[in-house]
């Protein structure tokens, strides 16, 4: 089996938007170096000054560098028929297929990634980084953060590696069947198959220990082995690549929970890497309050922490219009609704009159507000899963061991549940799925 190890140096983190400004070929058969190729590469774009500091490859020194379009001949011939090896092999990988495809050569080599597979062979030393290995295990190391420096250092750590394998780790590793040379370098395999195959949410987390991303799953197991299965040159995949080093899950029982969960983890904890849903936040609600005069007013205003709207809104259009229905329904007047500076009454009423023209109008509000639970199975035999909405609003959401009586009332059902922030997003899903499946909505 030949192996050609490789290292690039970059201007930047993702290929779909950075070229390579270094390449270095170390062709191997596991016990010595056959061959070795380097090349500076001109990237058609400037090296930012802080990849020129760590790398010492500044913009002078590329300038008159063959383009990868000129040499990607010669690093698809080295790369053909090899084990494509290197140190987060996915990193390398996906800039040299990438660049190669962009000027007309196909690369499907095989991979191995000589970070898990030094985890695997030589466990428990104080870090896998390059040059903490090289340290530790006495490997030489020159030009660090150089591709001919790292791939020779690369090399050697291979051979090491080969001859150090007495469970046959690197075969293992070498069966596509398996996709873990698709995984993070630092995450654990054990992390991919401990989880399960069923409705859930799933975060990762970086090596601070905090989450980076949540998702959820009809397919817990599936989903998350979907984001590590293919070479994708984005950005964010090859974030995930670089920064998972943990991943841990939540089962839920039916996939509108998971659903459920995820939105309400992501507005939580707002992981860096969650992009979607941020529009869902609900922006103005209908607030209550007395003015000096004891009069009971209403205004749709721009949500705030400090105070609890009667209900939520994406607009304030949408707002305003409620409003005005209940003007029209109860005769309130517009300015102590705040819809305009002047006043629609003829006289005032007197402020207790007036309070129980808006006290109705808030009741009728709320009446016609839906309060139902969605029950549903559960994750055990024994129990129901079940979603609250009250007077309209999402309430929360948990699991019924006794179904009859924790339904009977509001006050039992909400002892049990857990409470989650309501948001449009959340009340759009349970209101849609609830019109879908009338016969699991238990009304009170």
């Amino acid at each position: 089996m030949l192996y050609a190890v490789v290292d690039i140096e970059t201007t930047g983190s993702y290929a779909a938007a950075n070229g390579i400004t270094e390449i270095a070929i170390v062709i191997h058969d596991g016990k010595q170096v056959l061959n070795f190729y380097e090349s500076l590469v001109n990237p058609q774009v400037s090296i930012p000054y802080f990849i020129e500091r760590l790398t010492g490859i500044t913009n002078s020194m590329v300038v008159n560098a063959p383009s990868f379009e000129e040499i990607a001949g010669q690093v698809h011939e080295l790369l053909q028929d090899k084990v494509f090896v290197a140190h987060n092999v996915n990193f390398d990988y996906s800039f040299v297929k990438h660049h190669l495809d962009s000027a007309g050569y196909e690369l499907n080599s095989k991979k191995l990634c000589t970070v898990r597979l030094a985890r695997k062979v030589i466990p428990g030393l104080n870090g896998y980084s390059l040059g903490k290995l090289t340290h530790q295990l006495g490997i030489t190391h020159t030009m660090r953060h150089r591709a001919g420096g790292d791939a020779l250092a690369t090399a050697d750590l291979l051979a090491m590696i080969v001859e150090k394998d007495v469970n046959g780790d690197i075969p293992k590793m070498l069966k596509i069947k398996t996709g873990e040379q698709y995984l993070p370098p630092h995450l654990p395999v054990d992390d991919i198959a401990k989880l399960p195959s069923c409705p859930g949410v799933y975060y990762f987390y970086n090596a601070a220990g905090k989450v980076i991303y949540v998702g959820k799953a009809v397919n817990i197991r599936k989903r998350v082995k979907s984001h590590f299965s293919n070479n994708k040159i984005n950005r964010q995949k090859q974030d995930f690549l670089k920064e998972t080093q943990k991943i841990s899950y939540k089962q839920c029982a039916t996939e509108l929970m998971a659903h459920i969960l995820e939105s309400s983890e992501i507005r939580r904890l707002w992981p860096i890497h969650n992009r979607s849903q941020r529009g869902y936040l609900p922006q103005f609600g209908l607030f209550v309050y007395e003015d000096r005069s004891g009069y009971k007013r209403f205004a749709i205003e721009k949500n705030r922490q400090a105070a609890k709207p009667v209900y939520t809104f994406n607009t304030i259009t949408e707002g305003q219009n409620q409003l005005r229905e209940l003007i029209r329904e109860f005769g309130l007047c517009n300015r102590l609704c705040n819809i305009s500076i002047d006043c629609n009454c003829e006289s005032h009423d007197a402020v207790e009159v007036y309070n129980e023209k808006a006290e109705n109008a808030l009741q009728w509000m709320r009446g016609n507000l839906p309060t139902f639970a969605l029950v549903d199975k559960g994750i055990e035999d024994n129990e129901h899963s079940c979603i609250l909405v009250k007077e309209g609003n999402f309430f929360g959401m948990g699991y019924l061991t006794d179904r009859k009586e924790q339904l009977k009332t509001i006050d039992n059902l909400q002892k049990v549940l857990e409470p989650l922030q309501d948001n449009d997003f959340i009340r759009n899903l349970v209101l849609r799925h609830a019109a879908s499946f009338p016969e699991k909505c238990v009304m009170f």
